[in-house]
């Protein structure tokens, strides 16, 4: 399945585009903030999912199923967040908007296009979810559309070239998968006892 979203998430990108780039597939998007592109939506996505997860995790709590799953994605988006902006930082590679170069890497802090992070962030949303509810319910796959969205938003937006997006993809993944890993989830360790018994029991 990750093969198959993989797959159709290149095939978006225009692959038939000639490009450049680490993977030979980056190139400049003509600029399209129209209808649901428009950055309002984009924004309004991140502080959407952001408010969702903490508030979520907080209201249910860990010891609720749903609740144990959004610790896990708040996890997820934390440490795959700091891991995005450390790359952008490392790594310091030019926007479309700032000269149509997909090989100007290194160019200080200018420039941070590598890896998307928000695109990272919608990956590391979705994830705990998918690996946990997919087996029973395949139709929880369709949360791929978050990231696949928010990345060929970012791409119109000419703010991401298709390896950033494809990599904040990856990282917010596999990211998303460790936390799936773990019993108990960092956050919630390093909180308040409440925050695993729920904020709908205390009230």
């Amino acid at each position: 399945m990750a093969r198959l979203l993989l797959m159709a998430f290149l095939l978006a990108t225009q692959l038939a585009h000639a490009g450049s780039g680490p993977l030979g597939i980056d190139h400049e998007w003509s600029f399209d903030q129209s209808g649901i592109w428009a950055r309002k939506y984009q924004t309004g996505l991140q502080a959407g999912v952001i408010a969702a997860e903490i508030g979520g995790a907080l209201w249910l709590g860990n010891d609720n199923e749903a609740g144990h799953v959004l610790w896990q994605s708040v996890d997820a988006s934390v440490i795959s967040g700091v891991a995005a902006t450390a790359l952008k930082r490392a790594i310091g590679r030019a926007r479309p908007e700032q000269g149509n170069d997909p090989n100007a890497w290194f160019k200080g802090g200018c420039c941070e296009s590598f890896p998307s992070g928000e695109v990272t962030l919608q990956a590391s949303f979705v994830t705990p979810f998918i690996a946990h509810y997919a087996p029973a319910h395949p139709w929880v796959w369709a949360l791929e559309i978050l990231p696949v969205y928010d990345g060929i938003a970012r791409m119109k937006s000419q703010a991401h070239w298709q390896t950033d997006v494809i990599a904040g993809w990856l990282l917010g993944s596999g990211v998303g998968y460790w936390a799936t890993t773990r019993s108990v989830p960092l956050s919630v360790q390093i909180l308040p006892r409440g925050v695993s018994v729920g904020l709908y029991k205390r009230f």
